[in-house]
């Protein structure tokens, strides 16, 4: 879908380009040939497809803070003892 998209705007490119460099038309057309047939359409397609996406994480990042997973709680290791200290301390030499 990607490419798509990508050639969607090459299109629009080569539309604005033309709208600019035609004698009888100007640099501010093709730039608004390029927003309204290039730019805009992609986005709202965009918009749409990443929906479920956006959805599901959501639904994910809510189902998590339900179970009281809180990402400021020191998080365990893996091996059920809570994360020490980052840095070991200094032992002097006798």
């Amino acid at each position: 879908m990607l490419i798509v998209l990508i050639a969607w705007l090459y299109v629009a490119l080569m539309m604005a380009l033309a709208e600019a460099m035609h004698p009888a038309g100007h640099w501010w057309g093709g730039v608004m040939t390029f927003l309204l047939y290039g730019v805009a359409p992609v986005s709202l397609v965009l918009y749409l497809l990443t929906t479920p996406m956006r959805r599901k994480a959501r639904a994910q990042a809510e189902a998590a803070a339900a179970c009281g997973a809180d990402a400021s709680a020191p998080q365990a290791d893996g091996g059920g003892q809570p994360p020490g200290d980052p840095v070991a301390p200094e032992r002097k030499e006798v």
